[in-house]
């Protein structure tokens, strides 16, 4: 089983958080890293307002029923991808790409750090540039994504 982290970038759903926590702790994730505009837990040296901070782990708790204690996590305004390389991860993208490989045919690395990106646009090009690989999630129906959350436990699971 490869030693994985989650890096969750400008997720703007609260409850998406909370249920990438959730599925995270299920899968033995050891560390989620959450940055951009990605709501996330109360701090120890949290800068935010306290009302909003409460606010904001009221709602990720909603979903991650306490998961949000469980993982280890870190938020960073600014993700700089060069700091997990150096970690010996591998950046694995998960979004859909020219040269994603499909997630059934990708053999996962020892060090894994799964990147996702903003429920809408996804990961933005620049973040791409800078993945080792990217994966996609064959559809099978009309649509042509899964929820973030969705995604990142389908691919947690083919991952470990």
């Amino acid at each position: 089983m490869p030693d994985i982290i989650v890096i969750a970038h400008n997720i703007r759903s609260a409850h998406n958080v909370g249920a990438i926590f959730r599925t995270c702790e299920g899968f033995g994730v050891q560390h989620i890293i959450l940055s951009g505009y990605t709501p996330y837990p109360t701090t120890a040296h949290d800068t935010r307002l306290p009302h909003i901070a409460n606010k904001l782990t009221a709602q990720i708790h909603k979903t991650a029923l306490g998961a949000e204690t469980m993982v280890p996590f870190s938020y960073r305004e600014t993700l700089d991808l060069s700091e997990v390389k150096q970690q010996g991860y591998r950046i694995v993208g998960l979004e859909q790409d020219a040269r994603s490989v499909m997630l059934p045919d990708y053999v996962a690395p020892e060090k894994v750090a799964l990147l996702l990106g903003e429920e809408v646009e996804g990961i933005a090009t620049d973040l791409r540039g800078q993945c080792d690989d990217l994966i996609e999630i064959p559809m099978k129906g009309q649509k042509e994504s899964f929820n973030v959350s969705v995604a990142a436990g389908i691919a947690l699971y083919a991952l470990s």
